[in-house]
């Protein structure tokens, strides 16, 4: 249940943080970030789980 919980954490952070750079930043930023987002979670998923 634990893993459960965890995802439906990281897809709202992740949800929350498109809307956020969505209204804030161009679309060169934005692709960056999410780049650098996936980057973070491939990591996270690959070698801390």
């Amino acid at each position: 249940m634990g893993n459960i919980h965890y995802y439906i954490f990281l897809l709202v952070a992740i949800i929350v943080a498109f809307f956020i750079i969505k209204r804030v930043a161009s679309c060169l930023v934005k692709t960056a970030v999410i780049v650098v987002v996936v980057a973070i979670l491939a990591y996270v998923y690959f070698f801390l789980l």
